[in-house]
């Protein structure tokens, strides 16, 4: 099976789940609050149903348009625009007739149970599979700074010690911490054994984020070759994978970085100094034309340290885990009111490409937990059609006595759902044009 369809797959599931779950989430507080629901459907309807069946007062369904779903519940200005039922007059089983904080807890039970799933997936996660660690000192070379964050004085072969006086429990977060939190300082080892404690910037995630730089700091991994190209330069001369550069000419090689950089300025025959089961030797290698010998690095000379959690740990951790996600989440929504970061809004197919492309249920629940959260966060912002459209009605009617006017709320909702479908024709247009022309 193609990677293409076991990625549809997987985010088909996901999306079903996490819309019928999310409706729920308005439906059984209608219902305790004896509001009817007149249907609740997975995908949208428009014109035909794949599927439905009436059961007491609620008709059950699948549309064929796979953007979402939805409950109807009477007496409520939502997507359907019902207009003939709002001018009739209300009656004791509709929305409308239900007290503010009634209607206020209907509306942010979808949001609710996508946050809470969201936490609960990583909860489980941590539980089945537990968790990968990698300390600082598993990366003996230290990392490699891109050029932003080493103009704030990080170097090649830094070891990075703590964030703000705390320790990473995985190094590699540092990332993330830079582009999406707040960081203050950075205590880091120096190749020479010096400890010394950087300042960092308020506005280094924006500086990353306009520089393209979304891994300002990579591991340094050692000069040894993994795998070599048949029938190149590097071939041809006799290097073989597991072999150790030490030299390029007189030039002494300590990582592959160096490796890449010497190479960039050196002519293009050289001599090559290796290590072969403990014997140095010496080759004479002329570079292709385009300056390449045909060697790729040994990439895995770290491991992450794996680590299993009780229930109990699983549970802390799983919400901290949560918390983080919902917070570097919003942190990250700041970029896509950038040209550059409008640019890289993503629909189906960039929602679809976080799913693995071969089956993997840690794979498959983890990107349904971060869809769960972002779900909710996107579905509670104040856009009129959106959850959050009609909470801030709610709360403007509870603080200050009067119900905004239906006539206006129709407009409201219309006016929302044209720009909510103009938001998915630009984010899927993007797909589109990534696919064609990337």
């Amino acid at each position: 099976m193609s990677p293409f369809v076991v990625k549809a797959i997987q985010l088909l599931m996901s999306l079903s789940l996490l819309i019928v779950l999310h409706e729920l989430g308005h439906f059984i507080p209608a219902r305790i609050f004896k509001t009817r629901v007149e249907k609740f459907f997975l995908f949208f309807d428009v014109k035909f149903a794949l599927f439905k069946k009436k059961i007491g007062e609620t008709t059950y369904g699948i549309g064929w348009l796979p953007l979402g779903g939805y409950v109807k519940i009477s007496g409520m200005i939502d997507e359907s625009m019902d207009k003939e039922q709002m001018l009739q007059p209300p009656k004791p089983w509709e929305f409308r007739s239900k007290p503010a904080w009634q209607r206020l807890i209907i509306m942010l039970g979808g949001v609710t149970v996508n946050l809470i799933l969201g936490f609960l997936i990583y909860m489980m996660i941590l539980f089945v599979w537990g968790k990968y660690t990698l300390a600082s000192e598993e990366l003996p070379l230290g990392m490699e700074p891109s050029p932003v964050v080493a103009q704030l004085g990080f170097e090649t072969g830094d070891q990075i010690l703590t964030v703000d006086g705390k320790e990473l429990e995985n190094v590699m977060e540092i990332n993330k911490y830079f582009l999406l939190r707040d960081v203050s300082t950075v205590t880091i080892r120096r190749k020479n054994g010096d400890k010394t404690t950087l300042n960092i910037p308020e506005n280094i995630g924006s500086q990353m984020f306009e520089s393209g730089e979304m891994f300002p700091f990579t591991p340094v991994i050692p000069a040894v070759i993994d795998s070599v190209i048949p029938n190149t330069p590097a071939y041809l001369a006799g290097l073989r994978p597991e072999d150790k550069i030490l030299n390029i000419g007189e030039t002494s090689i300590t990582n592959w970085s160096d490796f890449k950089n010497i190479m960039a300025e050196t002519p293009n025959s050289f001599q090559l100094v290796y290590e072969r089961n403990r014997s140095i030797d010496t080759l004479a290698i002329t570079t292709a034309s385009d300056g390449t010998i045909g060697v790729y690095p040994k990439v895995d000379a770290f491991s992450f340290k794996l680590e299993t959690l009780t229930l109990g740990e699983s549970i802390v951790e799983g919400f901290d885990y949560g918390y983080w996600t919902l917070r570097d989440y919003v942190s990250q929504f700041k970029y896509i009111f950038t040209s550059k970061g409008a640019s890289q809004l993503g629909g189906f197919g960039a929602i679809g490409n976080m799913f693995p492309g071969k089956w993997n249920w840690k794979g498959f629940w983890s990107s349904t937990a971060l869809i769960s959260i972002i779900l909710a966060f996107m579905n509670i912002l104040p856009i009129p059609a959106l959850d959050g459209g009609h909470v801030m009605f709610l709360c403007y009617e509870i603080v200050t006595g009067r119900k905004p006017n239906d006539k206006f709320m129709e407009y409201a909702q219309m006016f929302g759902f044209l720009l909510l479908m103009a938001l998915v024709l630009y984010a899927n247009g993007n797909d589109l044009y990534r696919a064609l022309f990337s």
